[in-house]
């Protein structure tokens, strides 16, 4: 298969995790060990489609400092062209995490300034508008201001290129509701989205008003629970199969929308979008890492035989029996 060209604009940043080791004890010391990588929802997506043969331009921002080092080795392992801004005194954005020992998140903080200085204006430089008019595919996420992803999804629309998103986190998605009617798919978790579609939905009213907001198509993954995708009229729900041992959350909702993104690149429809993003992150949840290293078509073939077929709705969410 030939890859897509496709640019990712948002996060690539420092990602700290430290693990407990025992049983979590609020408000006391636990023992546990730190760990450091490159993170970010833009990147860990970036560099999942990078491993499974795409030609990926990451465009982000970054601090004259060790992070920036950190995140420019990451991209070259991986095969991303980092590409961005550079703000010698500043440091670069950082994510640090406390997980338990299972790796479920306890708490984080989001060091994230730095990304408020990617503003609508640095998209008129002339590298950058060449490298987005040049791509088959746009992925930003909610990392980036408002009023950027406004004129990006603008910039795309003008051009007929589709344009993808991650929200990121609960307080930053809401940057991605004025955009919803210009954006293709957004991709989002539980919490994310009872943000923008609000908690008296349900998980059954989601897609209706996500509809309503203006957004066609979009993906919602919640944990263990059954993900939930649509395009247009087409709905689909699958549970992911259960997995023994949990290597890190990290970046799992990242893989999904990159392994979502690589289906819909080659002509797949939802179902298959949903199930090889459902295969993409339990690659990712096994893994340690945000991004797994074992990340490829041979290992996504192997991840997607686990993966049964979706349940396929109507509009009004009725079952319409597994897809085959």
């Amino acid at each position: 298969m030939s890859g897509s060209k496709i640019a990712v604009v948002g996060g690539a940043h420092v990602d700290r995790r430290g693990r407990i080791s025992g049983a979590t004890r609020p408000g006391a010391s636990n023992p546990g060990a730190w760990f450091e990588e490159a993170g970010g929802g833009g990147f860990n997506a970036a560099r999942a489609l990078a491993l499974l043969g795409h030609d990926v331009t990451m465009v982000s921002v970054a601090g004259g400092d060790s992070g920036a080092a950190l995140v420019e080795a990451a991209a070259a392992r991986t095969g991303v062209t980092l590409s961005g801004f550079t703000f010698l005194d500043r440091q670069t954005p950082s994510y640090t995490a406390v997980l338990e020992a299972d790796g479920n998140l306890v708490i984080a903080l989001a060091d994230m300034a730095l990304y408020d200085l990617m503003t609508p204006r640095r998209l008129k430089v002339n590298w950058l508008r060449e490298t987005l008019s040049g791509a088959d595919l746009i992925l930003c996420d909610a990392n980036l201001p408002a009023e950027t992803i406004r004129m990006l999804a603008e910039d795309a629309a003008a051009r007929s290129i589709p344009i993808a998103a991650i929200g990121i986190s609960p307080a930053k998605v809401v940057r991605l509701a004025p955009s919803l009617p210009l954006l293709h798919f957004v991709f989002m978790n539980e919490a994310e989205a009872k943000t923008l579609a609000g908690p008296e939905a349900g998980a059954a009213g989601w897609t209706d008003r996500m509809r309503i907001l203006g957004l066609n198509g979009g993906a919602i993954t919640r944990g263990m629970n059954p993900a939930v995708a649509w395009n247009g009229s087409e709905r689909a729900e699958l549970a992911p199969p259960p997995v023994d041992v949990i290597g890190d959350v990290t970046g799992a909702g990242d893989a999904f929308a990159a392994g979502a993104i690589d289906a819909w690149l080659t002509g797949g429809g939802i179902s298959d979008m949903i199930r090889q993003a459902t295969a993409l992150a339990r690659l990712t949840v096994l893994s340690p890492l945000a991004v797994a290293e074992n990340i490829n078509r041979d290992s996504l073939s192997q991840a997607l035989a686990l993966v049964p077929p979706p349940e396929m709705l109507n509009g009004s969410g009725s079952n319409q029996g597994k897809d085959r």
